[in-house]
């Protein structure tokens, strides 16, 4: 009995670790098919891989600057109005606390 029970533990762990190195073995696979993989607009590979990763490549500059105090208020309602109108509650303004914005 306990030989039976050993054997099947057995079994199932081996059979846990071949399912394990079989789907590992595909999964580099897998972003390459044409129905699961990158979407259309996806630049294409470059055809030989980079020796180092490009460390030195910086994002252009913003075209939009920081937002004013001002700006970040509104955005602050704004957000908080959202969110109280999806959880179903609106506070009152006696109950709204002031937005606390850090300083620059």
């Amino acid at each position: 009995m306990r030989l039976q029970r050993r054997h099947g533990r057995r079994l199932g762990v081996g059979a846990t670790l071949a399912l394990g190195l079989l789907l590992g073995a595909c999964a580099g696979h897998v972003g390459d098919m044409p129905v699961v993989g990158l979407p259309a607009n996806t630049p294409a590979r470059p055809a030989v891989a980079p020796d180092y990763l490009p460390v030195n490549d910086t994002p252009p500059p913003r075209e939009q600057g920081v937002l004013s105090v001002e700006e970040r208020a509104q955005l602050t309602r704004d957000l908080t109005a959202a969110r109280e109108r999806q959880h179903g509650t609106r506070a009152t303004p006696s109950k709204a606390r002031p937005s606390k914005l850090p300083s620059d």
